[in-house]
């Protein structure tokens, strides 16, 4: 049965500011639950689930019994951001890796540029971890990478990829010279242009593009170009960062 004390503490996790506060955010779906369950790099602070879904995941929940809490339907449903009928809600805490802005000397990162669409956030994660790029920075204007509707969008990936939150500045202030790529209108053929074996891809905000402040820090400028068939205005920024990152990981495209 949940205590009134924890009902609050998950209610307040819904809020990015008592996320940052406990250090913790919450993981809902028996799938995610499982995978985070099964890895070792974020630690799991409490899991709450109904008795069936316990009852089928007895190996899984060997290690963490003494963090286990039975509760029913009703209450799960009472502290779920989903709303699709859940079994299970894992509480997290959140990583503290320091960022080492060494290996971008040799390997790539995102830096979001006031991603607001938590969909887009989460999915760009993917995109990340399908990619093999191994960190996303996020702007303190983005989305929290953390919140709910990132982490389900994310399916997963905000275990494998490290994620950041700091100003462009502050990302580049310790590697000088480092090739900082971005999509602007304008910029270089993104499929005929040499592009960088490493260093930061930026992001831009949904509706705005890249702010003036970061694109004053591109040292690459790259369009996708639009077929003289294509009709749309402009790419998803999730899309363009897929784009991006498969033409970044194409040997043949730094030669």
């Amino acid at each position: 049965m949940l205590s009134l004390n924890q009902t609050k503490l998950l209610t307040a996790l819904q809020i990015k500011k008592y996320r940052q506060k406990y250090r913790k955010f919450t993981v809902e779906g028996e799938k995610m639950a499982a995978e985070l369950l099964t890895q070792q790099g974020v630690a799991v602070s409490a899991i709450f689930g109904i008795e069936r879904w316990a009852a089928e995941n007895t190996a899984l929940l060997q290690p963490f019994l003494e963090k286990f809490n039975i509760v029913s339907d009703a209450e799960l449903k009472k502290i779920s951001c989903l709303t699709t009928p859940n079994r299970v809600l894992v509480v997290a805490e959140l990583p503290d890796r320091p960022f080492n802005p060494d290996w971008l000397r040799s390997d790539f990162c995102f830096y979001l540029d006031g991603i607001q669409d938590p969909g887009n956030l989460g999915t760009i994660l993917r995109v990340a971890d399908w990619f093999g790029i191994p960190a996303v920075v996020c702007s303190p204007d983005s989305a929290d990478a953390f919140g709910a509707k990132v982490v389900q969008a994310s399916m997963g990936a905000f275990l494998r990829v490290g994620i950041w939150e700091m100003p462009l500045e502050q990302l580049l202030e310790n590697t000088p010279g480092l090739p900082v790529a971005g999509a602007v209108l304008g910029g270089e053929n993104l499929f005929q242009t040499v592009l960088p074996t490493h260093g930061v891809l930026v992001i831009g905000n949904e509706g705005r593009g890249i702010s003036p402040a970061a694109e004053t820090r591109l040292t690459h400028r790259l369009t996708i170009p639009r077929p003289p068939a294509g009709g749309a205005e402009s790419l998803n920024a999730a899309v363009a960062a897929g784009i991006c990152a498969a033409a970044l990981r194409n040997p043949s495209f730094h030669h």
